[in-house]
């Protein structure tokens, strides 16, 4: 039996910059009290910029997932310094760990893995890590090193004893997706996923953000969320793909939940989300 689509919005996430503060000011009345804020860790952003960011969510009643991106760290100070930072404004308590973007390792860490192996996360009071999915691959990596690097993760996170969760990248097409989980499980890997979704945005940036990360092509787009690649000046929301996603799950895919992605940024992917969880409710 089909999961509610409700259920998918009970427990969402979703991502900011350092520099959205003052859309997530804007946002945070909008979202439920406790909802995970994901922060990340860009190349043009500074530590004090980052924790400024967490220490914000925090302050609004949200909490902060502070990302910490493997390949941007250059030394181990590095990260006990972020970490520290993070930790003395109480915003250490939920990291996501991730490759990052750089090809070559700025430091000594080549994954998100070896984050988690140094044992400096429950050091500095990490009590839960998110590590990255990627339902329909990644262009720079074999599926068979996802594969091995998400099980690998796991299999460290359970021997830590840390909780986590998988995030993962965005998508546009709903049945990768579902098969991916489905896999996923299969491999004995049980914990929660929330699946990404692009948060209202306009097609043309849509299509160019899909096209960078390579996750779809704009003819498959179009197809799936239902609109016209005639006009690129509309702006599209993920409806459509959440009813899909949620009419292919059932219990047997365990615990499946949403993350948004705010390419069209915070304060209107949460007026979106508000919107769309009203008239599911509303329709019974």
């Amino acid at each position: 039996m089909a999961i509610p689509t409700t259920q998918l919005l009970d427990d969402f996430s979703l991502e900011m910059t350092g520099k959205d503060v003052p859309g997530l000011l804007e946002a945070a009345p909008l979202l439920p009290t406790g909802t995970r804020m994901n922060v990340t860790f860009l190349g043009n952003e500074d530590l004090e910029m980052r924790v400024t960011a967490s220490k914000a969510v925090l302050e609004q009643g949200l909490i902060p997932v502070p990302h910490i991106s493997a390949r941007r760290i250059k030394s181990q100070e590095m990260l006990e310094e972020f970490l520290s930072a993070l930790q003395a404004e109480g915003a250490s308590t939920n990291v996501f760990s991730v490759g990052g973007d750089p090809s070559k390792p700025e430091g000594p860490y080549e994954g998100a893995l070896d984050l988690i192996k140094s044992g400096l996360f429950q050091k500095h009071g990490v009590q839960h890590v998110s590590i990255a999915g990627y339902p329909e691959g990644h262009p720079d990596i074999t599926e068979a090193q996802l594969w091995a690097a998400l099980e690998g993760k796991f299999a460290v996170l359970q021997e830590q004893g840390l909780p986590g969760t998988i995030l993962t990248q965005f998508g546009f097409d709903v049945d990768p997706v579902v098969a991916w989980i489905e896999q996923v499980r299969a491999k004995g890997i049980d914990l929660p996923i929330r699946i990404g979704v692009p948060g209202p945005a306009g097609i043309k940036r849509l299509v160019t953000f899909a096209a960078r990360f390579g996750v779809a092509s704009s003819a498959s787009i179009a197809k799936k969320y239902g609109f016209s690649m005639t006009n690129l000046l509309g702006t599209a929301g993920p409806d459509k793909f959440i009813k899909d996603l949620a009419a292919h799950l059932d219990a047997r895919h365990g615990d499946i939940g949403l993350h948004f992605y705010t390419f069209g940024g915070v304060p209107a992917t949460a007026k979106w989300i508000k919107e769309f969880s009203g008239k599911l409710q509303a329709a019974g």
